[in-house]
């Protein structure tokens, strides 16, 4: 599932983690919000990311950094 479909389901704590720490190792509880937020669909991360969390891709930061700028509507 696209970032764009997903992003808006997420809690406003998960939206700020992810702007705040983009590029980031992103912990395993926000990485399983994203999971549920997406209907456990998120065809670029792995099912079952190791202990310390997981980075996301590049082409999701990217899109975290537009929306934080205001570059995304």
């Amino acid at each position: 599932m696209d970032i764009g479909t997903w992003w808006p389901r997420l809690s406003g704590a998960a939206q700020q983690w992810l702007i705040e720490n983009n590029g980031d190792v992103v912990p395993p509880a926000v990485l399983d919000e994203i999971r549920a937020a997406a209907g456990g669909s998120v065809g670029t991360l792995p099912a079952d990311p190791p202990n310390e969390g997981l980075l996301l891709p590049d082409e999701v930061t990217e899109w975290i950094e537009a929306t934080a700028n205001g570059e995304r509507p």
